[in-house]
């Protein structure tokens, strides 16, 4: 099953299965599917063509996939132009939520790359 270029796998249950297309988490999923009607502990392979073709239009009205990454590229764009602090954040690939970098951003800072005191071999001459 395919929905918008996007190949929905075989082997997992429904709900978890819609979550392969970007904007579609876990619970948008299970509510899709409840107002759709559609067990969600069902593979995609058991859905009769009219349930793929109703969970079809029902994903493509959400913003999702290519128009969902456009709109937070140019979000986050935004931030920068105006030159906010989160927007300096985002440039210097920084956390922007206000988590602790000095102990918990290695991530994003780098490795910092130290010699501890066991690893330290000095010749003597």
């Amino acid at each position: 099953m395919r929905i918008s270029g996007i190949t929905i796998p075989d082997e997992k249950q429904m709900a978890y299965a819609l979550t392969a297309v970007y904007g579609i988490g876990l619970s948008r999923a299970k509510t899709l599917l409840a107002e759709l009607k559609i067990d969600p502990t069902i593979k995609p392979t058991e859905l009769s063509t009219e349930q793929e073709n109703a969970i079809r239009e029902k994903v493509e009205s959400y913003k999702i996939e290519g128009d969902l990454k456009r709109e937070i590229s140019a979000n986050i764009k935004r931030l920068k132009d105006i030159q906010s602090y989160r927007g300096s954040r985002h440039a210097k690939r920084l956390p922007a939520r206000g988590q602790r970098t000095k102990t918990n951003a290695r991530t994003l800072k780098g490795v910092k790359k130290t010699m501890g005191s066991g690893r330290r071999k000095l010749e003597k001459t």
